[in-house]
């Protein structure tokens, strides 16, 4: 069995003097980095409910993005596996969460890919691409609410 490890740098950036002296005496900014320092900082906060800056990417919205992502990258992998030539691929995720008190949980994730293949007699095979991709994904694996899809299939024109 392969072990891979994701080291990352992150550094609250949000003392505006007095620390956490009060809740509203804070800014929730964070800076993220990988280790090695050769990819760009990704700049974070909470989301605006939460008294976040709303220009800044929140945790919940990199986990949405993360699932979409790793979703797409393995259907890209399946596809190859399955001699589909795919030309597009665009995601429109949601993420659903519920608030109790102080915390929560995810309930949802929907994804909605929209695919272009070259081929029109791959269409019927996409959804099945799609169930294998959701399969070999390691991030909704490790979930626990379910990651739905919502998938269209285009076929290339010209």
């Amino acid at each position: 069995m392969a072990q891979h490890t994701y080291e990352l740098a992150l550094a609250w950036t949000g003392n505006r003097g007095t620390g956490t002296s009060g809740y509203r005496d804070y800014a929730r900014d964070v800076v993220a980095s990988a280790r090695a320092g050769d990819k760009l900082e990704l700049l974070l906060s909470a989301d605006k409910p939460f008294r976040g800056d709303p220009g800044r990417w929140n945790p919940e919205e990199l986990l949405v993005a993360a699932l979409s992502e790793c979703h797409l990258l393995s259907f890209l992998h399946v596809a190859v596996v399955h001699g589909v030539t795919v030309t597009a691929y665009a995601d429109r995720p949601v993420g659903t969460m519920s608030q109790e008190g102080i915390g929560g949980r995810f309930t949802r994730v929907l994804l909605r890919p929209e695919v272009t293949v070259v081929d029109p007699a791959h269409v019927e095979l996409v959804p099945q691409l799609h169930h294998e991709a959701s399969q070999a994904c390691f991030i909704a694996s490790s979930v626990n609410f379910p990651v739905e899809h919502e998938p269209v299939t285009h076929v290339a024109t010209g």
